[in-house]
């Protein structure tokens, strides 16, 4: 199937791929009466005299932002807020097919990390939660990090820790397969931007003891020279055995690569080179570092992708619904560690033992289980860390 024109028809077609309904009709003047002026006055003085009630009077309660200035677009890069919406939207429609979750693309023509967090505070009264999407590394990080400190919702960069999660509950099942562990695996991520630095955080949290991270110029390690600050504070935590040199040097050895980069880095003579019962994930997109067939014919034991015509595909419509749904769920404060650690477990756990194989590390983006499983995890873990208000 060409997807290329099947979507440019279906944009063109529809105008677009969601639309605003209510959720009552307006057919009579009492309705109208009810719905608008006059009866509307009540819940506005109800939320007036106090601001939570909003959660119960309003949408609030089931509607996330999804906030972008598309400066870094899919495999697009910086094609700026407008030509980011089709994204935006496609976003906001897995929320409600995955998750029930109401959303609604927010593409803002602001540049500098200031401009964004002020626009996103100032939208933020209307929102149970703020989803961050496609928004470039480095700043990604600081406007994340300051618009947790101020907003009391859940502010979550998908691109960071989506991605996080998934690959966190793929690499768990596929170590398995593979007859690993965790924490005596040697890794190498290539690509330490947005979903690279929140994979290497996430890993190093869940109990991962050697991972290397490499960009253009191969790997990072502590005193490298031209290093940016993200990239100095990854170099303090990872890359015990001080490992230098380029991509193809730190493979060498090690027992899984992860992939967040661009297409055609990696070839078979490398994968050749990693350890027996190899992992291979590489998920740039839409080309990945290595074609899924040659990986596995390089000796690979499990490989994903980020495509969904190849076995494992790591996707992050498995996370972001049944994570905000948790979170929305209890009127969570903020999406913290122990809720994506929870997202890993129920994910992972999704596949069961008898069914793990070098094809089946993950579940489908189409399994139903997924958005329930992952929300009960996220909403119980909510509760026990205290950012729960029910």
């Amino acid at each position: 199937m060409d997807y290329s024109e099947a979507a440019l028809r279906m944009h063109r077609e529809r105008r677009g791929k969601i639309e605003i309904r209510g959720k009552v009709g307006v057919r009579t003047r009492d309705d109208l009466s009810t719905a608008y002026t006059p009866g509307v006055a009540e819940p506005c003085r109800k939320i007036a005299a106090d601001p939570a009630a909003a959660w119960e009077y309003t949408t609030k309660g089931n509607m996330v932002a999804v906030v972008t200035d598309g400066s870094a677009v899919l495999g697009l890069g910086d094609i700026g807020p407008l030509a980011a919406l089709p994204v935006m939207e496609g976003k906001a429609l897995l929320f409600k097919e995955f998750g029930g979750v109401d959303a609604v693309p927010v593409c803002l023509d602001a540049h500098t990390p200031e401009e964004i967090i002020s626009a996103v505070r100032a939208i933020a009264p209307a929102y149970g939660g703020i989803n961050l999407e496609d928004i470039a590394a480095p700043k990604c990080f600081e406007i994340e990090a300051e618009l947790e400190r101020e907003l009391d919702i859940p502010v979550f960069h998908d691109d960071q820790h989506g991605t996080a999660i998934v690959v966190s509950a793929a690499l768990k099942n596929a170590l398995k397969v593979a007859g690993k562990r965790l924490e005596e695996a040697r890794i190498v991520l290539n690509g330490p931007g947005a979903a690279g630095t929140a994979i290497t955080r996430m890993l190093l949290a869940l109990g991962a003891g050697d991972v290397v991270v490499c960009d253009r110029r191969g790997a990072i390690y502590a005193g490298r020279g031209g290093l940016t600050p993200h990239k100095a504070a990854l170099a303090e935590r990872t890359n015990p055995r001080a490992v230098k040199g380029t991509l193809a040097d730190a493979l060498r050895g090690a027992d899984v690569f992860i992939g967040v980069s661009s297409g055609n880095l990696v070839t078979p003579e490398m994968v050749r080179s990693m350890a027996g019962g190899a992992i291979v994930f590489a998920m740039a997109n839409p080309t990945p570092e290595i074609g899924y067939e040659a990986a596995r014919e390089a000796g690979a034991c499990v490989v994903g992708t980020g495509r969904s015509d190849f076995p494992n595909q790591i996707n992050n419509v498995l996370a972001f619904p049944g994570v905000f749904r948790g979170a929305l769920s209890v009127r969570a404060r903020d999406i913290n560690e122990q809720m994506k650690a929870a997202a890993v477990e129920a994910l992972a756990s999704l596949v069961g033992e008898a069914e793990l194989s070098p094809e089946y590390i993950i579940p489908d983006a189409f399994d139903a289980r997924v958005a329930e499983a992952v929300s009960a995890a996220v909403a119980e873990a909510a509760v026990q860390s205290g950012v729960a208000r029910l």
